[in-house]
Order: structure tokens, then sequence, then C-alpha cells
């Protein structure tokens, strides 16, 4: 089976929480259904919604299109509220991206 479309490009990531988990309290991790979310969705989720950013600015910071951003930020949101609404545990982990530093984004 061929892949239809361009390649996805890695995203430029300052946040790198590898294999976190949140999960409700009392319940043990493996009671629960996990919904995963990609280090690189998380990334969206924290350049706007928690720095503030515009969307153009944080797909730049990111070193990607606006429209991939978009679509990386609402996957992670769609996520999130349905294992936040649905009781289920969220992990952190996996995606396409490439780790930054404020040292290699000056260069």
């Amino acid at each position: 089976m061929t892949c239809r479309g361009r390649p996805k490009s890695p995203r430029r990531v300052k946040c790198n929480p590898e294999g976190f988990y949140f999960k409700p309290r009392g319940v043990a991790l493996s009671e629960l259904e996990v919904v995963s979310v990609a280090v690189e969705e998380l990334e969206a989720l924290r350049l706007v919604d928690y720095e503030g950013l515009q969307q153009q600015e944080a797909a730049t910071q990111m070193g990607i299109s606006r429209r991939a951003f978009w679509e990386d930020l609402k996957s992670a949101r769609k996520k999130i509220a349905f294992a936040l609404t649905t009781g289920k545990a969220i992990e952190i982990k996996g995606g396409n991206y490439v780790s930054i530093t404020d040292q290699n984004e000056e260069n």
C-alpha cells in the first residue's frame, strides 16, 4: 500500500516529556484505557493554550505550516477532552518531532 500526499515533516519541539501519564486518581493504570497524545500535539497545545501564541506564530516556531499546526492542535484538544470526560488515562509519547533548545533556535 502506498502513502498518499507529502510525508509529515518533523515538528520542532521545546517541551519534551518522555512517556508521561496522567490518570484519574484512585484507579490503577492497568485498569484504564489509554489515550495517546503525540509530543508534537502537546507542544501545539502548550504554545497556543499555555503560552498564548497566535497559531501562525506557533506554527513558525514549530517549523510547519499553519494548516499542519491546526491539525496537531485540533487532534490534541480532541484527545485530551475525550480522555478527561470519559475517565481515560492520557499517555504522552512518540510522534514525529525534533527536540530543540533556545540555543539551537538562535543558530
